[in-house]
């Protein structure tokens, strides 16, 4: 018996031991996620899920029998973040009728594959900002609990409207009634200032992460202009209240003028699209610190493979009629020096494609430094997140992509990750 119990000691020792022991990443370059330049030949030593350090390779031993990963010929970088995506969705299902056709149940099964998808492209991190209400906090628990392999994933509940706004249901005869959609009126409608505060409050009970509200008409939906704005200051302020009484952030869905005026006046953390900014937005936006997150890369595909898909002629045209000013104005945002997230509204285009938008953003102003940085240490920071994501240093989780050749020198590179590294667990290798 004492043998036995020895026996069983040893044993265990040795397992944790193996468990315990550092994984060490042999580095050709190293990005960071804070600077502007790769650090070259760096070895990452990483303890369970987190970095451990980073020094030059001429300053690391590294054991005969150590665990080793050789990237020694790739440029390495902290996985990446998308902080608008629609986990749910799928971009090439627009047709109205199919939201009354599906089951309940499809939305999940298409948010496994799209989660895996996604962490394999090397976006290691998402905010999901409108899925089927709560599918995102399900999703998000069922990842950290290891039985599905996603990202890690911010999560908000469905984004909230005014009744006839972006995210309600209209342009429907009144006489059609909807068994849905009165279950959802506490998660997703919301009229004055009273509505506004108990369904950001019906939201944080069921565990979102951030609150999304619609502050402006939508180019994915019926009967409303981009343009138009929905809520009141004084609705969009109690909002913002209740989110951030809770220490959550909020995002407010934005493409008119004043829309993101009045969500900025009204103190949200970040104005989601954006398309219509002018000078006083930007410079409303730059005083009270208040992040951009525009998606101009799905233009493209709405305005080509979208339209295989049968998108309405309705939505077509909204986009036709605002996807150029976007750029334009993201462009003058750039350039006055407003705060810029990553952030591509994935699910309108399909996941995975994540990293297309880096082409985009240094086309209309950034540096290809600062676009990765957009989408590591500076998303992480919108998010709330920055002691545990957005760079390669110590402490941080071990989230960790690599890539062939050099996104500084051509930001495209980040379309082609080859290895995927999650909390010190290998998702995806070349090798």
């Amino acid at each position: 018996m004492v043998r036995i119990i020895l026996a069983f000691i040893f044993s265990l020792t040795c397992s944790l031991a193996w468990a315990e022991s550092p994984t060490y990443i042999r580095a050709g370059q190293v990005f960071t996620g804070t600077g502007d330049a790769l650090l070259p030949n760096m070895v990452i030593v990483v303890e369970g899920e987190r970095i451990k350090s980073l020094s030059p390779a001429s300053e690391v031993t590294i054991p005969k029998d150590a665990n080793v990963i050789d990237l020694s010929t790739s440029i390495v970088l902290p996985g990446l973040i998308d902080c608008h995506t629609h986990i749910d969705h799928r971009a090439d299902r627009y047709d109205p009728i199919l939201q009354f056709r599906d089951g309940s149940f499809r939305g999940a099964f298409y948010a496994v594959q799209n989660a895996k998808v996604t962490v394999e492209a090397g976006f290691t991190t998402i905010r999901d900002l409108g899925s089927d209400p709560f599918l995102a906090c399900e999703l998000r628990d069922v990842i950290n609990e290891g039985a599905v392999v996603g990202p890690r994933i911010i999560a908000s509940g469905p984004g909230i409207s005014m009744t006839g706004g972006h995210g309600d249901l209209n342009n429907y005869a009144p006489e059609v009634k909807f068994e849905v959609f009165p279950a959802e009126r506490g998660f997703r409608i919301a009229d004055g200032v009273d509505q506004v505060r108990r369904t950001v409050r019906a939201q944080l009970k069921h565990g979102v992460d951030v609150v999304k509200i619609h502050a402006s008409g939508g180019v994915m939906s019926r009967g409303n202009s981009p343009g138009a704005s929905q809520f009141t200051v004084e609705e969009l302020k109690a909002a913002v209240y209740e989110a951030h009484a809770a220490g959550k952030k909020i995002a407010a869905h934005a493409h008119g003028t004043q829309a993101i005026k009045n969500a900025t006046e009204a103190g949200v953390d970040s104005i989601e699209h954006g398309s219509l900014i002018d000078d006083e937005g930007i410079e409303l936006m730059k005083k009270h610190g208040t992040w951009l997150v525009a998606d101009i890369y799905n233009d493209d595909y709405l305005l080509g493979k979208a339209i295989e898909f049968k998108l309405p002629q309705e939505m077509i045209d909204k986009e036709k009629a605002i996807g150029r000013l976007q750029r334009e104005n993201f462009a003058k945002a750039v350039k006055g020096g407003v705060k810029i997230a990553y952030g591509t509204d994935a699910g309108i285009y399909p996941h995975g494609d994540n990293a297309k938008q880096f082409f985009y953003m240094v086309k209309f102003g950034l540096t290809p430094a600062q676009s990765i940085r957009s989408a590591t240490s500076d998303a992480a920071e919108l998010i709330g997140r920055s002691a545990d994501l957005g760079s390669i240093s110590a402490g941080k989780f071990a989230d960790v992509i690599a890539v062939d050749t050099n996104p500084l020198s051509d930001v495209t590179a980040l379309e082609k990750v080859t290895f995927v590294m999650k909390g010190g667990t290998v998702l995806k290798s070349h090798k």
